[in-house]
């Protein structure tokens, strides 16, 4: 597998759906458009292909005023997964998660692996200016940003686009992750797909980040960012049942459950109804160490919250649950630096009391 790189758009891409583009493209394209200032901004979307805010946002964007004035800034264009966008899925039955398999993956089996690894020594080559990866939730959340490191470029680069901004170091293999080893890198959330306000969001953002002509190594002032870390992911094993709503299971959760995305939840919260048979949720931590009682315990057929918590992405999609998670649980955060501090902090990120 190689990634197809072109120096144009191809004629009438930009009328397609995500779901029509593997007609018109031979797989996974990235294409270079040339604008007033040299350094490429790099743009991904569609890695998991039913994800389609991205691809609508770039649509937008280009077949607007830039088919005829030129690009404020050159743009290279990451067109992902189509053929899983063909069939309106997160990646197909027999391929890896596109977004876990950039340079820095635990994982060498997939023909992504070494396409993503191509396309990262291209880009780094060019030096971009930034690099955006668009993506979409599949349950109710707000619009957000995500980092993979805590440093002033990429929070400037976040909060351009959420004042709620995740920092996260897992799952491995991420495009973000990939790329800000040489340019500042975020990831952006835009709701559910589909909706029309995640699609001019990120378009809005796509044309600021495009103007810009630096960003600030001064740090977001504290009223300006509400900053998050992800401190474990929540698995369903396999063998293990779940519903949403009342019909019984291994595992019962409330049919509107996703509405609890980014609300902070007491100790003593019930997350599920169990059947008392050991088949329960799994908690891992960020080195991928089994930390389900630090956040779990049973009783009397209820899964309640053991400390405080903040789910994220938190779904009631089985697909997606069954590829990739339930959700992930997040800590609020703060960044301690000397006032005036530029680049990396002072010191590391610690919990907020």
């Amino acid at each position: 597998m190689h990634v197809t790189i072109l120096d144009h758009l191809p004629a009438g891409l930009l009328k397609h759906p995500a779901a029509s583009l593997a007609r018109y493209l031979d797989g996974p394209t990235l294409i270079h458009l040339p604008g007033r200032k040299p350094a490429p901004l790099f743009v991904s979307v569609l890695q998991h292909g039913n994800e389609i805010s991205g691809w609508d946002s770039v649509r937008r964007l280009l077949a607007g005023r830039y088919q005829r004035d030129p690009l404020p800034r050159s743009l290279a264009l990451f067109i992902g997964n189509i053929t899983a966008a063909a069939e309106h899925k997160r990646h197909l039955p027999d391929q890896a998660d596109m977004n876990r398999c950039w340079p820095g993956t635990r994982r060498s089996d997939s023909p992504f692996c070494a396409m993503l690894d191509q396309l990262t020594r291209h880009m780094r080559s060019l030096k971009p200016f930034a690099s955006i990866d668009i993506h979409n939730n599949t349950g109710e959340n707000p619009h957000y940003a995500a980092v993979n490191k805590i440093d002033a470029q990429r929070l400037n680069l976040a909060t351009r686009f959420s004042r709620t901004v995740v920092y996260f170091t897992e799952p491995g293999g991420v495009q973000s992750d990939a790329f800000g080893q040489f340019c500042p890198a975020v990831t952006l959330e835009c709701g559910l797909p589909g909706m029309r306000g995640g699609t001019d969001h990120a378009m809005a953002y796509l044309e600021s980040v495009l103007n810009m002509d630096y960003l600030s190594e001064q740090f977001p002032q504290p009223e300006d960012l509400d900053l998050f870390k992800v401190a474990a992911v929540v698995k369903i094993p396999p063998e293990c049942s779940f519903t949403f709503g009342s019909e019984p299971a291994d595992l019962s959760f409330e049919a509107g459950i996703d509405k609890l995305n980014f609300s902070e939840l007491p100790p003593g919260t019930r997350f599920a109804r169990t059947r008392g048979n050991g088949r329960s949720l799994l908690a891992l931590d960020t080195e991928g160490e089994d930390c389900t009682q630090n956040w779990f315990c049973e009783v009397d057929g209820s899964l309640l919250t053991q400390r405080p918590a903040m789910p994220a992405m938190l779904t009631t999609q089985a697909d997606a649950i069954r590829q990739d998670c339930l959700c992930y649980l997040m800590e609020r955060i703060r960044v301690q630096h000397p006032p005036g501090a530029s680049g990396l902090p002072g010191k590391l990120p610690e919990s907020a009391p």
